[in-house]
């Protein structure tokens, strides 16, 4: 197995994801999440795995220091067209996560690795590299594609067979990610590294709405309710993906 970029997809992934309530619930819980727990003052951000740059966009807008890296041009491309849309500055790195840090001159206040792991071959294998990049006193926040809710939801569409046989991977050119994240496998990869500040759910029940549901659910009652439940002890867990908020170990 290999690590997936999105060279062939930008156009695919922007629709499918950002076209929709699925990438307006995602940017609200992280902004929610992050806003919650950063101090006002400036940081420097480091977006590992930008793709379109919605996130560090936001970030800039809130007068943060930005760098975005992406190893798909079409996806960095992407991400510089919204910025001088919206008349902002940043700097753009054209490099996968394995060469990022030679681009770099001094650790990270903010590092943002959103829904990268789970297309990586060996997602353990990127954990240190973002502990160097993070400054002693900085923070890593942290999405991922959950197991969990995966296996939430073959059960109940009755696909038995594809957990008998843990096929659970998305196909080639599928927009599903390869390495679905175990979060107790996870935990035990960073707690070397990293202190859990905060956990939330992304997505914890749209995904699990009949389509006949979600098409009458108004917008914002849908943000509303997806971030009064985002942390709550049972539903969290449910998110399609999750959101850990981390600090470096001592």
């Amino acid at each position: 197995m290999q690590d997936r970029h999105f060279d062939q997809l930008a156009r695919r992934f922007a629709e499918k994801i950002y076209g929709g309530p699925k990438g307006a619930i995602r940017l609200a819980v992280l902004q929610a999440d992050l806003q919650s727990l950063l101090p006002q003052s400036p940081l420097r951000v480091l977006d590992v795995g930008a793709g379109l740059g919605h996130m560090g966009l936001w970030l800039a807008q809130q007068g943060h220091q930005v760098t975005l890296a992406e190893p798909a041009s079409s996806m960095l491309e992407g991400a510089q067209a919204l910025f001088a849309k919206a008349g902002c500055s940043a700097r753009f790195v054209h490099t996968d996560w394995q060469h990022l840090e030679s681009h770099l001159s001094e650790p990270f206040d903010l590092v943002l690795c959103h829904a990268v792991l789970e297309w990586l071959a060996q997602p353990e294998a990127i954990l240190p590299c973002l502990r160097r990049m993070t400054s002693d006193q900085g923070w890593l926040s942290l999405a991922f594609y959950n197991r969990d809710a995966l296996v939430y939801r073959n059960l109940l569409k009755g696909h038995f067979k594809k957990l008998r046989t843990n096929q659970l991977a998305g196909e080639k050119q599928s927009l599903t990610p390869q390495q679905p994240l175990d979060p107790r496998q996870l935990q035990a990869w960073i707690e070397p590294h990293w202190n859990i500040l905060s956990r939330s759910g992304i997505r914890v029940f749209h995904d699990f709405m009949p389509p006949e549901f979600q098409n009458k659910t108004q917008a914002a009652d849908l943000l509303e309710m997806e971030l009064a439940y985002r942390q709550h002890p049972v539903f969290s867990g449910l998110g399609r993906y999750l959101h850990w908020i981390c600090q470096p170990q001592p």
